[in-house]
């Protein structure tokens, strides 16, 4: 994608003919590809956000900046209802032209009163912005604890007599990261071998090189240390299983989770597959835990974690920085508490407040 070139509308111009309105409006798109283009915004993100400015503003067929919210709410409900798109299309359409918004009012709101006479307002607000959007299906409340562990005691024992051993136990190992440590399958599956780092911190840290970025600013890097027996799993992956995939092993370029094919040419493992992490997890779950088969996925397990931490006393921004989230509104969504959690909380706050009286009687 190419961005126009734009020229400056700070100028103060007063020029009220519609021709010149035309080119105004189109600047105000550009000056926001451009601002995003600074952000470090990807051309294709760049170009979906125009797209859905450039759709919204032919649906109303007036001025963009002149946008209210009963417009807004037309359009959401012409895209879904009319025209059948998903949701999730909708959501992404309704966050571009919020964010486009909050950039005219922030930057452009005294050019357009100067120009129009017209005070922008945010079209998008918390009654027609579309929630979270959650495949339709998919359970993301995850097994309790008692379920979780068993599961995996029975998975490693399993392993010794699985007729391909080195697959079975490279399944065991991501699963027990998006348990352990929360990661996403993608992340899993760029991991290298370089990217453990044993040398930092107490327990050892994971480089994570390709976290989700946001709004397309490409890979969001982070530090994952090697808390909740993650150290312990990485010394068992790296003195057992990963030599026996090849040689590469002393390559630190290598994938940490190898497939079983091979270069022709050089020998060397390729990189294991989204698909086949999810199939070794899912037929796991089918032979160990059936009640939860089509339902614990590796996202659930990402979901775990953060509940599993978070009763273990973890705070929500030390869980927010360990599964790479830019909001804590998304870390909190991630927790899924027992039946029992606020009964159990009283109890806990009615001993405290207990032993206190009972300190301030001696």
């Amino acid at each position: 994608m190419t961005l126009a070139a734009v020229r400056s509308i700070d100028s103060g111009r007063r020029g009220r003919s519609e021709a010149e309105l035309d080119d105004f409006e189109q600047e105000l798109v550009d000056q926001y590809a451009l601002a995003g283009a600074g952000s470090g915004m990807t051309d294709d993100s760049i170009a979906s956000e125009r797209f859905a400015i450039v759709a919204f503003a032919r649906f109303m067929g007036q001025r963009i900046w002149t946008a209210t919210a009963d417009d807004a709410d037309r359009f959401l409900t012409h895209q879904r209802k009319t025209l059948g798109l998903a949701r999730s299309t909708v959501k992404g359409h309704a966050g571009a032209i919020g964010r486009f918004f909050d950039f005219l009012i922030v930057r452009y709101q005294g050019d357009i009163l100067a120009i129009d006479g017209h005070v922008v307002v945010q079209p998008i607000d918390e009654f027609n912005r579309p929630r979270r959007v959650h495949l339709t299906g998919v359970e993301r409340i995850p097994p309790r604890d008692e379920e979780v562990d068993a599961f995996f005691e029975v998975w490693a024992a399993w392993l010794p007599s699985a007729r391909k051993y080195l697959p079975a136990a490279r399944d065991y190992m991501a699963a027990s990261l998006w348990r352990r440590a929360g990661l996403r399958i993608s992340e899993t599956v760029m991991l290298d071998i370089r990217d453990w780092r044993p040398d930092l911190g107490e327990h050892g840290k994971l480089h994570i090189r390709f976290g989700k970025g946001s709004m397309g600013r490409g890979p969001k890097v982070r530090l994952v240390p090697a808390i909740n027996s993650v150290d312990s799993l990485m010394e068992w992956w790296f003195t057992d299983v990963r030599h026996q995939f090849g040689d590469d092993y002393r390559d630190p370029d290598a994938p940490l989770l190898p497939s079983e094919r091979r270069n022709r040419q050089t020998d060397a493992c390729f990189r294991v597959g989204h698909d086949a992490l999810r199939s070794g997890l899912a037929i796991a779950v089918g032979t160990w835990l059936p009640d939860w088969n089509g339902r614990l996925s590796p996202h659930v397990l990402r979901h775990y974690c953060a509940s599993s931490l978070y009763m273990q006393g973890m705070s929500l921004k030390a869980i927010q920085d360990l599964l790479g989230h830019e909001w804590l509104s998304t870390t909190t969504s991630y927790i899924h508490v027992h039946d029992t959690h606020i009964e159990d909380a009283w109890a806990k706050a009615n001993d405290r407040v207990a032993e206190r009286l009972t300190d301030e009687a001696r």
